[in-house]
């Protein structure tokens, strides 16, 4: 009888390593999965406001020489409202306004904000007037005190 040297098989990880490893395939399913539900979501959470738009009358190079006689000018400063020199909660600067311009509709008002104002207050005080009824609207650049 012959007897042979007995030589075990490599083990398993071994037999692995051995065999070239083949690169897994990126799937892109998941990814374009997670951008449909954030676009979902974005779409959802989104407010599709009707804006309004407030219209303003835009200095030209013709307005120049207009006469400024009976024009309202409404400061806009951080203590407060001003109407033509006159401190004014905004509640009576509307009435006031619109108590002047049922008196003389084709008068024109000018609004100035001072250095240092928050643009929102600016927004409200022309929404309010724009609400109150009035068309003959300017915003006007802070004067350079």
């Amino acid at each position: 009888m012959r007897l042979q040297a007995y030589t075990p098989s490599p083990p398993a990880s071994n037999r692995l390593a051995l065999r070239p490893r083949r690169r897994q395939l990126i799937s892109l399913t998941p990814l374009i999965d997670v951008v449909f539900i954030l676009l979902v979501f974005f779409m959802l959470a989104s407010s599709f406001l009707d804006w309004r738009s407030i219209e303003l009358n835009t200095p030209g190079t013709s307005q120049g020489g207009e006469r400024l006689e009976g024009t309202l000018l409404i400061d806009i400063r951080p203590d407060g409202l001003r109407l033509s020199g006159e401190t004014l909660s905004p509640e009576a600067l509307i009435l006031r306004v619109v108590e002047l311009l049922a008196k003389d509709p084709e008068r024109r008002i000018l609004v100035r904000p001072a250095d240092g104002v928050v643009m929102q207050e600016t927004v409200t005080l022309l929404d309010s007037l724009s609400a109150a009824g009035v068309t003959d609207l300017s915003l006007i650049a802070p004067s350079a005190n």
